[in-house]
């Protein structure tokens, strides 16, 4: 009847890689389960404990990077903070140079600076090439 704690046990670690999404846990409760078959079929504890050593440490190095290398690429990434604001249009509320100025982005008031040698004056629409710190760093827009 040991076998069924190594398959609780692989429960419990299957419950904590709910909570931690980070596919190691599953791994070592793969572990467990090769430990609870290695006890099912009569092999002793310290059988048991090296079978699901060996099992968990295979599948950490072998299965684990290419399930997360495929997560990886199923999930959509979606550009967050200063980085979505890449691209976006703004309007200039304070003369923009090389050095300094003003313009509302995203509804918030940011200090800005041309990318270029440029002046932009107040009413311009730019877009924002890049953030620098707590800078925008902007462009004049295109006129379509």
């Amino acid at each position: 009847m040991s076998w069924l704690w190594w398959v609780g046990g692989a429960l419990l670690l299957g419950i904590l890689e709910m909570l931690s999404l980070e596919l190691v846990f599953i791994m070592l409760a793969g572990g467990a389960l090769a430990g609870g078959i290695a006890s099912a079929l009569g092999a002793e504890l310290w059988v048991q404990i090296v079978v699901a050593s060996v099992v968990a440490v295979v599948l950490l190095v072998t299965a684990r990077p290419w399930l997360v290398a495929h997560v990886m690429n199923r999930t959509p990434h979606a550009a967050t903070n200063a980085s979505a604001l890449v691209g976006r249009t703004a309007v200039v509320l304070a003369t923009v140079t090389s050095d300094a100025g003003r313009v509302k982005l995203a509804g918030e008031v940011w200090s800005a600076r041309a990318a270029g040698a440029e002046q932009i004056v107040p009413g311009t629409e730019v877009t924002v090439e890049r953030i620098d710190g707590a800078t925008a760093v902007v462009t004049p827009s295109a006129i379509a």
